[in-house]
């Protein structure tokens, strides 16, 4: 199994769950049986960049976010490894939502310091 198509895979399962939609509701945006995006998803399709974009449009999300993975990510430190996980977490969402989770970690951070 390819590594990119494996990580690219994982990517886009991270981000269709984290914006809570199945397998099928994705396909259906998109225009995919769900058991393509399920085998995008596994790695057991090699893609075209035609369909990527597709489902990255079915994701409203640009394509590079497929490709935000690092293969160092493994070799960091704990305490980047969770701030890379909150920048995920954060990249998918509008600026409002953004800029709301900034306020309340700052409160976080300001109460911890007290």
């Amino acid at each position: 199994m390819s590594e990119i198509l494996k990580n690219v895979g994982q990517r886009i399962r991270e981000i269709r769950k984290a914006k809570g939609l199945s397998q099928t509701a994705l396909a259906e945006k998109c225009g995919f049986t769900f058991s393509y995006i399920g085998g995008v998803e596994r790695a057991e399709k090699n893609i075209s960049l035609i369909n990527l974009e597709k489902i990255a449009e079915g994701l409203d999300v640009g394509v590079h976010q497929f490709f935000v993975y690092s293969y160092q990510y493994e070799q960091l430190p704990a305490n980047e490894k969770i701030i890379q996980e909150v920048v995920s977490m954060l990249i998918q969402h509008d600026e409002g939502t953004i800029e709301m989770a900034k306020n309340i970690l700052s409160e976080v951070l300001k109460r911890s310091r007290q």
